[in-house]
């Protein structure tokens, strides 16, 4: 019969240390492969995203730009006027100032919707055109057109806005710098 000695049970109880280490690096080592696969999967994503967001933002562009080269076109062409505009009783001159209007606003909405202009910088801006005889003009006679428009969209929450701005202004067109909802900085 065979006796053991101490050195040869620390090499087996060494030995299973080494297997235990690894498997154990094994087991980590897969681990580590899997979060790292996660990491590169949710990256992508995050990547996917933001090229789905900035694809949007070409497509709103692409779509004012169409919208622009029509105004230009009615602007240009009075012929194409009734075309275009549902505002009746205008002249000739007053109708393209009314389209031109609509653009700058419209340039405004786009700058905002594609993050050209926070909130506060489109209010500041808005303020300003809100000034204008002609912008005011144009605001009021298209007033029922903004009525289909929905109060939670972009365009609905800027509608509502520059309604505030003008309302505030007919009080009190002094303080222009002030009117309008608040900023949120």
């Amino acid at each position: 019969m065979a006796t053991q000695t101490p050195a040869a049970r620390a090499s087996r109880i060494g030995s299973a240390v080494v297997a235990g280490r690894s498997l154990m690096r094994a087991f980590f080592a897969r681990g580590a492969r899997r979060r790292r696969q996660e990491e590169i999967l949710l990256d992508l994503l995050r990547q996917l995203t933001l090229m789905t967001e900035e694809i949007h933002r070409a497509n709103l562009i692409q779509q004012y730009r169409l919208t622009v080269d029509q105004m230009n076109r009615t602007i240009d062409d009075p012929s194409l006027a009734d075309a275009s505009s549902t505002l009746t009783g205008l002249s000739e001159g007053k109708r393209r100032q009314l389209l031109f209007a609509n653009r700058e606003y419209g340039s405004l909405l786009l700058a905002h919707r594609v993050g050209v202009l926070d909130w506060d910088e489109l209010l500041g801006h808005l303020r300003i055109l809100c000034r204008n005889a002609v912008f005011a003009e144009y605001w009021d006679r298209t007033a029922e057109h903004r009525r289909s428009i929905p109060g939670a969209s972009v365009e609905g929450r800027v509608g509502a806005a520059v309604d505030v701005m003008m309302e505030e202004l007919a009080d009190d067109p002094e303080e222009w710098w002030i009117v309008g909802p608040p900023t949120s900085g």
